[in-house]
């Protein structure tokens, strides 16, 4: 399989799932994910699927600094239902990075690893989304901007015509190499663009240290 040269520069993310542990999946847990994983598991590569990687990404060396992120043990809440617009395509990249899954999600053993009801709809988010640990509630909410990403004014009709049925293999090839291009700016050359991705701290202040455990 031929993936696009810079998928390579774009960064990995490194989790540590404790249930791959205890399976014997993975040395001590350890996993890692690449933004051509994200491809893989969406069936194609736009910035929807960009921004879902790496604000994931973001959200999880923001609320793990000093250790890796522990899969299975976050939360996340959409404020937009899986069933609208790119939100179930987000829910599925979100979902294999950090293990966070609706009720349809693995029960657990005993009650423990379990990943089932980890992923919520929360309507009144200001934000996108928010992650959440579940052993210190410490909590970010992340979205993106791609309004500063340069226009390209012939990609409107080429979508229509691909969408239509109508666009020719020149267009068809066109079109992809615009997307492909615009990914790579997105998250090589806004990556790290506070105004493009944005990660804000959630204050708690009605924090009980029992309110949730850990996975």
């Amino acid at each position: 399989m031929k993936l696009p040269d810079f998928f390579d520069e774009i960064p990995r993310l490194r989790v540590q799932d404790p249930l791959a542990r205890v399976f014997g999946c993975a040395e001590d847990g350890v996993l890692e994910y690449s933004f051509a994983d994200a491809v893989r598991i969406a069936g194609h590569g736009c910035p929807t699927v960009a921004s879902a990687y790496w604000l994931t990404f973001l959200a999880l060396e923001r609320l793990y600094p000093d250790a890796l992120p522990q899969r299975g043990g976050i939360k996340v809440e959409f404020r937009d239902d899986a069933r609208s617009g790119s939100s179930g395509v987000i829910a599925t990249v979100v979902q294999m990075l950090t293990g966070a899954a609706g009720g349809s999600g693995f029960k657990g053993l005993g009650g423990r690893f379990s990943r089932a009801g980890l992923i919520r709809s929360k309507p009144e988010l200001l934000m996108p989304l928010r992650f959440t640990r579940l052993d210190t509630r410490e909590a970010v909410d992340v979205g993106a901007d791609l309004s500063v990403m340069p226009d390209v004014p012939e990609i409107d009709g080429l979508m229509k015509r691909v969408a239509a049925g109508r666009a020719t293999a020149e267009e068809e090839l066109r079109l992809g190499s615009i997307w492909r291009d615009r990914v790579r700016s997105l998250l090589l050359e806004f990556g790290r663009d506070r105004a493009v991705f944005m990660v804000c701290p959630v204050d708690h202040p009605g924090h009980r240290p029992g309110d949730l455990q850990a996975a």
